[in-house]
């Protein structure tokens, strides 16, 4: 049988994850907080998929769904615009992650994700494809560019081709948006993850405490996790989020009552000592 969250997980992540009326995201900033606040949220994910959502918390209510026509939806087009002003601020890392997940992450997070992600210049010519590579060339020699000039100068043309090979060097975490523009036409200028978030990118972090503390910052947040859920949200096999849970476990952070369940034990937000829920 599939496992359901309490009801006190529940509310709790009423709380965290602003799914409440008076709570509801509207700005940049207020956006920047609730990024900072959970570490990690999706963009215009709905109630169907687990984990924080700008979308939810800019409607703020647990039962949020995406219309089938999201142009038309004011609530869609806010996170939208919102998302737009975070890529335009540069403090929160925004970019296409692990299973075309496009995701928010705080600046305390993004070392995590990178090791578990990210790819080392050395590994560059056996796992990127010829496109990528000639992309990252390119950004590398420019800096910053807009699509259809990266698309000319790298001389990938075929937009399939160009837009496959943009995901691959987002997954990989070393391009990112840094500005969109609507007119005279849409498009993104692209640039190096690297020159946005230097410290970040640049810090060594062993892959099993990243785990680790990927599950911590989902937990923190959640309240509780059950099977699955934390591969879902974050785009980490299942053996890796048992692992990152698991660790959580051992040094008494969570706890397991049932078998890929994992509960906070301790801490709330400012370390005070808790009930679990």
């Amino acid at each position: 049988m599939r496992t359901q969250i309490s009801a006190e997980a529940e509310e709790y992540r009423d709380e965290r994850w602003q799914r409440e009326a008076t709570r509801q995201v509207d700005t940049a900033l207020d956006a920047e907080r609730f990024i900072d606040r959970v570490g990690f949220a999706a963009c215009l994910t709905d109630a169907r998929r687990p984990g924080p959502s700008l979308y939810v918390a800019v409607c703020g209510r647990r039962d949020a769904i995406l219309p089938r026509h999201v142009q038309k939806d004011p609530e869609a087009s806010h996170t939208w615009l919102l998302k737009d002003d975070l890529v335009r601020r540069g403090k929160i890392y925004y970019g296409k992650l692990a299973g075309a997940r496009t995701m928010f992450i705080a600046p305390r997070m993004i070392r995590y994700f990178h090791a578990v992600w990210g790819l080392r210049r050395a590994e560059e010519s056996r796992r990127l494809s010829r496109p990528a590579r000639a992309i990252l060339r390119v950004l590398r020699r420019e800096w910053e560019m807009a699509t259809s000039d990266l698309r000319d100068d790298s001389g990938v043309k075929d937009r399939g081709t160009f837009t496959r090979a943009l995901d691959e060097l987002q997954a990989a975490m070393l391009v990112v948006p840094s500005e969109v523009y609507y007119q005279p036409k849409f498009t993104y200028i692209w640039t190096l993850a690297v020159g946005r978030f230097p410290d970040e990118l640049r810090r060594r972090i062993r892959r099993d405490v990243a785990l680790r503390e990927i599950a911590r910052c989902f937990l923190s947040s959640a309240g509780m996790t059950v099977p699955g859920e934390l591969a879902r949200v974050t785009g980490l096999s299942r053996p890796d989020a048992g692992l990152g849970n698991r660790a959580l476990v051992a040094e008494g952070y969570a706890t397991t009552p049932a078998r890929g369940v994992y509960v906070m034990a301790a801490t709330d937000r400012e370390g005070d000592k808790t009930s679990a829920i």
